[in-house]
């Protein structure tokens, strides 16, 4: 690692398994990383599903796990309490900015689409209670798989409700079919997507269908945009500055950002675990996890990390801001 590769003289042995998007994949590199490596901590994946996955196999082994995708609040908890944190912010505390946009934008009806697994039933739980004390009536909840090719008769169904705008909840690449579609059918009115959205293929797949979208983020996105007093400026320049030194381009992206973020919480915890056991131990693992969850005000990129015993979600209304993607770039909605 370019920024940070040992705690307290103890060299970060990092082992790192691909599991294509496959939650089973995902199982079993869990169980091989902490039944063959011995590992003392777990960080993963790029989709809720598998992320699901691994924290069911780090409550079991009572290893800790840092997510990098979203959780579900009942995710992680095992004996004694929770083993897995999250760092992503949770899809509540962004739809939630979402819909104050949707206010002031007088919508009164919407139209949903996401994807059919848990990542997409996230988005609509968490916009289902956001929008019906605001006023906002969903009309569909339309759903896709990441890997399909086409949502022809989802948008259909979408454009017969008429709604005033539509919510996207999918994520990626995958994330701009949604807006082609409604695109190319004449769909004239606003649509708001989530911050899992924020990735250049997005961007570069959903072209003019995608140009306008309002979305909430992470303030690493708009780093540059922030005030000198926001918490995270200094630390996403940081960011910024190790990711071209490793991989010799900018960043473009929320996700990195995100793993980022776990190793900085990793290396605090690691500091504070270490001065009542050693690494290797099962006495180290419930230590680190007790440090994990006693992590107080640690600016990231994201956000700034406050994790208890009973939240495993460790941002607050500092982790988001909403952003317009303009001219292929997204900007800082004040």
């Amino acid at each position: 690692m370019g920024y940070v590769d040992n705690v307290a003289g103890h060299k970060i042995r990092l082992i790192q398994l691909d599991d294509g998007g496959d939650p089973s994949a995902s199982t079993r590199n869990a169980r091989k990383l902490v039944e063959e490596e011995k590992v003392d901590l777990l960080i993963g994946t790029s989709g809720t599903p598998g992320t699901i996955a691994i924290a069911a196999v780090a409550t079991e082994q009572k290893v800790p796990f840092v997510a990098i995708s979203p959780l579900p609040p009942s995710v992680g908890r095992g004996e004694g309490g929770y083993w897995a944190i999250s760092v992503p912010q949770p899809p509540p505390l962004m739809v939630t900015a979402v819909v104050e946009q949707m206010q002031k934008a007088g919508v009164k009806s919407l139209g949903y689409i996401g994807f059919s697994d848990s990542w997409g039933d996230l988005v609509f739980g968490a916009l289902s209670k956001a929008t019906t004390p605001a006023g906002i009536k969903i009309l569909t909840d339309e759903r896709y798989a990441r890997a399909d090719t086409s949502v022809t008769a989802q948008t259909l169904k979408i454009l017969a409700a008429r709604p005033d705008a539509v919510m996207n909840g999918g994520a990626g690449t995958p994330g701009a079919l949604p807006f082609l579609a409604l695109k190319d059918r004449g769909f004239n009115g606003a649509i708001y997507g989530s911050h899992a959205l924020i990735n250049p293929d997005f961007i570069r797949v959903g072209g003019a269908a995608v140009e306008g979208v309002l979305a909430p983020t992470g303030p690493i996105i708009v780093a540059e945009q922030l005030p000198d007093s926001n918490p995270v400026k200094k630390v996403g320049f940081e960011f910024r500055a190790a990711y071209q030194k490793a991989n010799g381009a900018p960043t473009t992206d929320a996700f990195s950002a995100y793993s980022f973020d776990g190793w900085l919480i990793f290396v605090d915890a690691a500091k504070r675990a270490l001065a009542t056991a050693q690494p290797g131990t099962p006495a180290f693992r419930e230590a680190l996890r007790g440090a994990l969850f006693s992590t107080k005000e640690l600016a990231g990129t994201h956000g700034v990390y406050n994790y208890g015993p009973n939240d495993n979600s460790g941002v607050d209304e500092r982790a988001r801001v909403i952003v317009k993607l303009e001219k292929g770039q997204w900007k800082l909605v004040s």
